[in-house]
This record gives structure tokens, sequence and C-alpha cells, in this order.
């Protein structure tokens, strides 16, 4: 039995939510699959409701990343990125007008999720629209800059202010946030998506121009900036001068390149977990070294905005041992799981976003997995693009293990141990708690990838009735709602992720 205990009075960040993104997979399957199995998809990801039994229906994303694309959809095979799936279409033709019917799957995916109540909404770009772009695609220009015609930024941010303007007029969908840029250390010659570096140079300068805009057009939306292809390139010099230390770069009052008082502008940096996750004691010692740069900048949040498994860790940790070839069950759950925790316990994450909510390659990306029933995923061009068998994931239910429970506007309040240690927790439990100051609701989240069972007694918390209620992810539990259990009597099981809800006196 282990001791440990929860100081409401130490606060931590204020949750802005749990999320992913419609890229790519929604434009298909909001357009072409039968209503029954959209609906089913869209209650997965985002239903707040639960069955005859408590058990909830999915797992209540709280925030829906939606993808303004550059117009390689509409170039077919002249835009050079061969996978249909990964192109986009744009809003904004050459000659200058708009057609707001297109993204008819992605934006069906919208409403279902304005009409299940997730309460945050963001749009994501990638590149500028190509008729725009030096290269006229959606991909960049080898050399490492903003792939944009001299001249033409400004009617890029015209573009995108428009874009929201008019999404949320027709759609009924308030954007709370504008992400402008992605990943933009990385080179996105090779025609495999849309996407373009940029130089913090270029950033700022874009965000100048959308904050002018945002501003003058009377809407409420908010940059949130960064993106960053891994987390170093936001609180150090990396090996990318003019691409890293944007921390420093944007959000230091005395620097040029500083946004920080700017109208329209979220005090939040935006970073991407790839690339420092494994093994464990490099996920701690990033995670701290990014919080000391954070607290250096009073104010200053992070969103852990993208992730997905990219590194190899070895089959030990999870199968096929990389993210190559799908998983559905706990092991790639619980590797996924240790991330978020320490995102949320050792930078402050006040939001979390998983990358793509769908996906049909045979590959650890999706929290709905897409096939035709006769195998695992494929990436040929007509593969599941009218119908086929969509797929929940353990993966997905571990997500909702917080996004179902910790909603925004809740804090994330200390928990003690006995012996913390965040290098050996990630190889055992780990526990974070959360509050709600109005609804008195008190969550813990334990994750345990370790093969033993762990009990633990829950001290000097004043509960009603002194009980817990879990909710549990395991090889057998989908969130599955257990009897309430006393706050001495609390068990963790081996391979699981636990969510324990009660209230407070």
């Amino acid at each position: 039995m282990r001791n440990i205990s929860v100081d409401l009075n130490q606060e931590m960040q204020t949750i802005d939510g749990f999320g992913a993104s419609d890229a790519w997979r929604c434009q298909m399957v909001g357009k072409y699959w039968p209503e029954e199995k959209r609906n089913q998809i869209a209650d997965w990801l985002f239903s707040q409701e639960v069955d005859e039994n408590g058990n909830p229906k999915g797992i209540g994303l709280s925030m829906w990343r939606f993808y303004i694309g550059a117009g390689s959809t509409e170039q077919g095979l002249d835009s050079d990125i061969a996978d249909e799936w990964r192109r986009s279409e744009c809003f904004l033709s050459a000659d200058g007008t708009y057609n707001w019917n297109k993204y008819e799957g992605q934006r069906w995916f919208l409403k279902a999720a304005r009409d299940r109540g997730v309460e945050r909404f963001l749009a994501f770009n990638l590149s500028a629209p190509v008729h725009m772009s030096i290269n006229g695609k959606g991909f960049s220009i080898k050399e490492k800059r903003m792939n944009i015609k001299a001249g033409m930024m400004p009617d890029y941010a015209d573009f995108l202010v428009e874009c929201i303007d008019n999404l949320q007029k027709k759609e009924g969908v308030k954007f709370d946030y504008l992400s402008p840029v992605n990943e933009p250390q990385w080179d996105w010659s090779k025609g495999s998506q849309e996407g373009t570096p940029a130089t913090n140079e270029e950033i700022s300068q874009f965000v100048k121009l959308l904050s002018e805009r945002l501003s003058k057009r009377g809407l409420a939306t908010k940059i949130a900036l960064g993106e960053a292809g891994s987390i170093q390139y936001l609180y150090k010099n990396v090996d990318n001068e003019n691409f890293d230390n944007q921390i420093d770069d944007f959000w230091n009052p005395s620097s040029p390149l500083s946004i920080a008082s700017l109208p329209n502008v979220e005090r939040v940096m935006t970073g991407h977990s790839y690339w420092t996750v494994w093994p464990v004691k490099d996920l701690v010692s990033h995670r701290k070294a990014l919080n000391d740069k954070i607290k250096e900048h009073s104010g200053l949040k992070y969103w852990q905005t993208e992730y997905s498994i990219l590194e190899s860790p070895g089959e030990s940790e999870i199968p096929n041992g990389n993210g190559n070839k799908r998983d559905l069950g706990m092991q790639t759950a619980l590797f996924v799981a240790r991330t978020i925790h320490n995102d949320l316990t050792l930078v402050n994450a006040s939001s979390w976003s998983w990358w793509t909510a769908l996906t049909r390659a045979d590959y650890k990306d999706g929290l709905v997995y897409l096939d035709d029933g006769t195998n695992n995923g494929s990436q040929v061009t007509d593969y599941c693009k009218k119908d086929g068998f969509a797929r929940d994931s353990k993966l997905m239910w571990m997500l909702g293990n917080y996004s179902f429970f910790v909603r925004p506007g809740m804090k994330r309040v200390a928990v003690i141990t006995e012996n913390p240690d965040p290098e050996k927790e990630g190889k055992d439990v780990m526990i974070s708690a959360y509050k709600d100051g109005s609804s008195k609701k008190i969550v813990l989240v334990a994750v345990n990838v370790g093969s033993v069972n762990r009990k633990y007694n829950l001290q000097d918390l004043k509960l009603k009735n002194q009980t817990l209620t879990p909710y549990t992810t395991s090889e057998t539990s989908n969130l599955g709602k257990g009897t309430a259990i006393k706050t001495n009597e609390i068990v963790v099981p081996a391979k699981s992720v636990v969510t324990f809800v009660g209230e407070l006196e």
C-alpha cells in the first residue's frame, strides 16, 4: 500500500482542452461514408454522454483542429503530392473568388463536433494557397524560407482571416484560435504533403499582419503560435539559426521579433512532442528544460498540439518497436499516456492534442482506424474512400481518461507521493489530479505502465462518502465505469489507465 495526497491549494495550470485534428482523412470520410458510420466516429470522438450503465459513449474531446488547406486537391496529379488523401482543397481560387461549399467532409465533422458540445475550435494552416506560393505548389521550395511570392504575405494573411470569418458565419462555429504556421523548422520540399518552412523573422512578420487584420475585423479569434517540429526548438539553440530559441524570440519584449504586445495573440507557445519521449530520462529532461524557459516569461502558457509515434523505442515498449504497423491495444496506449502525463505535469501543458483523429494507414497515427475488413490498412487511392470499417482503439479510450473528465477551466493540483521521481514513475505508476471549483469535482488520472497492480491510500482529502468512482481503460475495458471505492482502497491495475472521480465536501 502506497500513501498519496492531493494539495488542493497548490494550483498549477488551467486546462484549455484536449483535442485532435481533421487532417486529412475527415475530408473523405465526412463526405462519402454512410451517415451511420460517420455518426459513430463522431460519437467516439466528441460525445460527452454515458450509456445506461454510466460508461462514456465517447472520449469527449474539448478542442477540434480544423485544417485550412492550400489547394493541392484542385491541382490533382499536377500538385506533385502523390497521395490524394494528403492533398487539400482551398476556399480561394486564383481569380480571387471564394467557394465556401468546399471542404464538405471536414465541415461535416466540424458541425458534428459543434453539435456534440466541443468547447474550443482551432483553425490551422500548413501553406499559403498554391497560387500565392513561389513554386505554385502546396509544398515548399528547397530553400528554407516561407514558400510565398514576394509581396504576397499580406494577401496570405487576408486569406486566413477571411476563412475564419466566413466559416464562423456559415457553420455557426466560433474559432477561438488560429495557428498560422506548422513545424517551420522542417524541409517541406519532398512533396509528401502541404507544408512550408518559415524563419522566425517571417513568422513574426506574418503574425503582425494577422493580428492587425483580426483586430480590424473585430474577430475574437486569437493566434496560437508555434507548432514547433520538436520542443527543443522552443527553448534553446539547436542547429537552425533563425528557426529555434523561439520562446525568447517571440516573447521577450526586447526582442525585435516580439509578438508579446500584439492584439488577438494568445499568450501561449505551442509545440510537438515528437522525437523527445524516449528514453524516459530524455522525456523528463527535455520537459524540465522547456518548463524552466517558460517560467522566465510571466503568464506564458504551453500547449502540446501534435503527437503520434515517430520514435523507435523497441518492441518491449510498443508492437513492431516503432510507429509502423497499427496497434489498437494497450501497449501503444500506455506509451502515449506516459507522454501525456509528463507534458501535463512537467511542462504544465494546458492543452494536449493528438495528431490526426482518423487513419487508414497501417501506422500508429490515429485514434480511429479505417480499413476494408481484409487487412490492417492501406494508402492506395480508393482504399476506404467511400466506405469501410471504423475501429476504435485503446489509444483513443486512453485519451478519454483525460479528455472526457478533465474539462476546460479545471485546474491541475499537486499530487504528493512518497518518493517523487518522474523517471521511476515513468516506468511504474504516474498520477495527476484536477479540480473543478464550481462543481466541487475532483479527478485523478493514474497511468500504470508496469506489470504489477498498485494499491494506494489517498490521505487528507475530504470527499463525499470518502469514495471515488473509477473509469478504467485496459485490454478488457474501454473507459468502463466501476463500483465506487473507498479512498483507502484504491487499486490501479497493471497495464491500465484509470480515472477516479469524486466530489469534494
